[in-house]
């Protein structure tokens, strides 16, 4: 520019337009500070009067309107009508680095009356000026669109690595890397414990639905909330059951990177993500009522005892306060609107659990028990891993069948049906592979688990009393085989309490009948050929709780008890191995 032209333009308003291509340039460098000081230096040369600096820390892929700070800076000039301004950049791929946009920026500069400046380059409004600004902007667009593709590139190789690149997703944070440079995912606690929890639940049906999810999520302290009433969007919990990564597993669909082995510790098994997905796609669970109130834990699961539907409760209005009241709302049922007081059917509830609770002197039985149980359990594992592999073979081989299947097949949509199935069955294949590496639980597990096992059996009680909303249902679903019915004038039906529960007390109460599993265990010689050599509950528990037990008795009631308890059960048909055959 000559001496005249910037005499005669001093003192003209300037606004500074600084630019760095991402936020962490602009937190860890010195970019816009640098481009800052050099503009000002410039405008302060020519008498430029700097009213506004616009930064960015954004790309925005070439299009210019999507970076915040030069929509302030076009929105800001559309207000100063008439009043003329210079813009200054300090690099010409600062402006636009996009041939189409460089041009319609420089159109709307000149629509608004502004003239465009930059540090190292000159605007020439000529013939040939324009052709080198053309190949300018072009060379900027072809740098941008290679470093672009260079970095995907990157970011796609270490997916197939295993390595999660992008934001890291809730319940994880990024560090180091030990080996191999980058960074990789640990879990961020106690965040990714209670999705890990949110997670299980809607696998196994404690919590029944998305919306449940949801009211888990959003009374968790630590979890992030995305709406300003501290509630959560639906769309954030479906995202959150659908992902993957979740269960240590990492894949990118839009670079056609299918579903593998992370290098980060998940937070569920892949067969629980399985499981969340088939009921996510096959719309197994139903719709839970919006008017759900920890108030009234039992609704949904007492049923009215005359026509066998739920029973609902809500709060009633008096005249000098609210009346909680359990009712049937059942068109037709003659009990339908007539009240029952929250007190008897949650209090006949707790007498119930509290009924069931068996003596403390069991405790040693049901150890052996489940001792036992698990001892046998990690030998039928060895078998079951054997079978594991033949299953693994099995769907490898139909891989491989639909593979030649899609190079010869002529027809799109024949193709995308093989894509499809191949896709099902390496996520079959993967639940294979994870229960093969976890076919032996970890050496503890079994103390771990007695634990867990004694202390529900013996106090269901007291975890309803104590728990919240969650564990109350877990309780009632986990005590009873089934709802349980309550007559508004008799009050509880005799319930269908679960298995163990059963077990324990008919051995408690010696009301345990002889087990005969003829044709399922040879006939023993020393009772006739009339009994099998499974003892009933009533010997078993009499030999056990003698007022002066032998530790022969002791030993024989631990041994053989589990295996009567299993028997009646019918969960594990085969005759044990540790089982003798005869009475000996």
């Amino acid at each position: 520019m000559n001496t005249s032209k910037i005499n005669e333009m001093a003192g003209t308003k300037a606004l500074i337009y600084c630019r760095v291509s991402s936020v962490k340039q602009r937190t860890e460098g010195s970019g816009l500070e640098s481009q800052e000081q050099r503009c000002r230096a410039y405008a302060e040369e020519r008498g430029y009067d700097v009213v506004k600096v616009y930064p960015d820390d954004t790309t925005g892929g070439g299009d210019f309107m999507k970076r915040p700070g030069m929509r302030a800076a076009l929105s800001y000039l559309e207000r100063q009508t008439g009043e003329p301004h210079v813009i200054i950049f300090g690099d010409l791929k600062r402006f636009a680095r996009d041939t189409v946009f460089h041009w319609k920026l420089r159109e709307t500069f000149a629509s608004y009356g502004a003239v465009v400046e930059c540090l190292n380059y000159r605007f020439e409004d000529t013939p040939e000026g324009k052709f080198v600004e053309t190949v300018f902007a072009a060379q900027g667009q072809l740098e941008r669109e290679q470093n672009g593709r260079q970095v995907r590139q990157k970011m796609q190789a270490r997916v197939e690595s295993g390595y999660w690149v992008f934001n890291p997703p809730v319940g994880y944070r990024y560090v180091p890397a030990q080996t191999g440079g980058g960074k990789v995912l640990i879990p961020d606690q106690p965040i990714a414990s209670s999705i890990a929890k949110a997670l299980e639940g809607f696998a196994s049906g404690r919590l029944a639905s998305q919306a449940e999810v949801q009211r888990f999520l959003e009374k968790d302290p630590y979890f992030p909330k995305d709406r300003p009433d501290s509630s959560i969007r639906p769309m954030t919990v479906t995202r959150l059951l659908r992902k993957s990564i979740y269960a240590g597993y990492v894949e990118a669909p839009k670079w056609e990177v299918s579903v593998r082995k992370g290098q980060h510790e998940g937070l569920i098994s892949f067969e629980t993500h399985q499981k969340i997905l088939d009921i996510l796609d096959g719309g197994k669970r139903n719709a839970v009522r919006k008017d759900y109130d920890e108030d009234f834990p039992l609704r949904g699961f007492v049923l009215c005892d005359v026509c066998g539907r739920k029973m609902t409760a809500a709060w009633s209005k008096g005249c000098r306060r609210h009346y909680p009241y359990y009712t049937c709302k059942t068109r037709g049922c003659p009990e339908k609107g007539k009240s029952i007081r929250r007190a008897d059917v949650e209090g006949g509830f707790h007498e119930i659990l509290k009924r069931m609770e068996p003596s403390s002197e069991l405790a040693g039985v049901a150890t052996a028990m489940i001792s036992d149980a698990w001892a046998t359990r990690l030998s039928e594992a060895e078998e079951a891993k054997k079978e594991l592999v033949r299953q693994m073979k099995a769907i490898e081989k139909q891989i491989e069948t639909l593979l030649e299947r899609v190079v010869d097949a002529s027809s799109s949509v024949l193709v995308k049906a093989y894509e499809e199935r191949i896709t099902k069955l390496e996520r079959e294949k993967l639940v294979l592979v994870e229960r093969g590496e976890n076919w032996a639980p970890p050496k503890g597990k079994c103390e771990e688990c007695i634990e867990l096992a004694l202390n529900f059996l013996s106090s269901p009680c007291k975890i309803y009393e104590n728990g919240g909303h969650a564990e109350r249902s877990l309780v009632a679903k986990l005590a009873f085989a089934k709802p349980v019915r309550y007559s508004r004038k008799e009050g509880y039906r005799t319930p269908e309490i679960s298995f163990p529960f059963k077990v324990l007390r008919d051995v408690s109460d010696g009301h345990g009948e002889m087990v005969h599993l003829r044709g399922f265990e040879p006939l023993a010689s020393a009772f006739g050929g009339q009994r099998s050599i499974q003892l009933s509950y009533r010997c078993l528990w009499g030999a056990y709780r003698t007022k002066t037990p032998t530790p022969q008795s002791q030993k024989s009631a631990s041994r053989h008890l589990p295996w009567a308890f299993m028997g009646v059960a019918r969960v594990w048909p085969a005759r044990p191995a540790s089982l003798p055959r005869s009475a000996g």
